[in-house]
């Protein structure tokens, strides 16, 4: 439950109130994750919201794997931490799309996936500028590589598991990437 309760805060509410005085639930695309806070706020912003969100990921699964010290338990609390950023308590069971938590579990349980996965990411946005085209096509390649790097069988489940979850999550990202609709990243500053 614990593993649940860190996912469900909801980082971009709290530091885009706090330090920014910017509810961003009420500006861009109404989401309180890192893409809308650098449109809106600014790349700090944005960063720093990404960064808290991925906290979220490697504290959830950090507790998994180390109060009971199985990848199964990695697992399962690393997924927990990803439902709560996804549907968090404090947010009436509404929340993000999950790239930045789900990053966060994935640091924990395949760290060299990890960066493998963030530098596909970050390639794919600095070329397309589609934050969304990089997260589908990012979050595509974790099992594949947790195949490729033969990693626990606990761990390619993960990966498929949060590989169709966040593909599902950006299903509209994907509707208007089809239609030429998508919006690129752009900084507020």
């Amino acid at each position: 439950m614990a593993s649940y309760f860190i996912g469900s805060i909801p980082n971009g509410l709290i530091l885009g109130r706090w330090i920014w005085g910017v509810d961003l639930r009420q500006h861009g695309s109404n989401n309180i994750g890192a893409t809308n806070a650098w449109r809106v706020i600014g790349k700090k912003a944005g960063v720093s919201i990404f960064l808290m969100d991925m906290l979220k990921g490697i504290l959830g699964a950090g507790l998994g794997l180390y109060y009971a010290g199985s990848p199964l338990a990695g697992v399962l609390c690393g997924i927990l931490a990803v439902a709560g950023h996804s549907w968090s308590i404090f947010l009436r069971f509404k929340g993000g799309k999950s790239v930045s938590t789900g990053l966060g579990v994935l640091i924990m349980l395949m760290p060299k996936i990890a960066v493998i996965v963030f530098l596909v990411w970050l390639a794919i946005v600095f070329v397309t500028q589609y934050v969304s085209l990089g997260s589908i096509i990012g979050a595509a390649l974790v099992p594949v590589m947790a195949f490729i790097f033969n990693q626990p069988m606990e761990y390619f489940i993960f990966g498929l598991l949060a590989a169709i979850f966040i593909i599902y999550r950006h299903k509209a990202n994907i509707d208007r990437l089809l239609h030429g609709r998508e919006n690129k990243i752009r900084s507020a500053s």
